[in-house]
């Protein structure tokens, strides 16, 4: 996967679990202690964020880490072999 198409990948995620939470980019900024546009730009593909930011977001989200990759799980196996 290209380094584009997984930023979106894992913005996607991360947003589809915030929503999934009923949270607004502008709790979980707050409770991250980041920038809401900071924020905006992770869950659009147009950052690229720290494991610290990471651990933060999932702390805030009540998920692990790990929740915020599983999307390639699911790409891999639609991939024709």
């Amino acid at each position: 996967m290209e380094n584009r198409k997984f930023q979106v990948a894992l913005g996607e995620r991360i947003k589809k679990i915030r929503l999934e939470k009923n949270m607004s980019q502008t709790l979980l900024a707050s409770q991250c202690s980041i920038e809401k546009a900071n924020l905006s730009r992770i869950e659009s593909g147009q950052a690229n964020p720290t494991v610290l930011t990471l651990l933060k977001i999932s702390a805030a989200l009540n998920v692990s880490v790990a929740e915020f990759f599983k999307y390639e799980i699911q790409e891999a196996a639609l991939q024709p072999k």
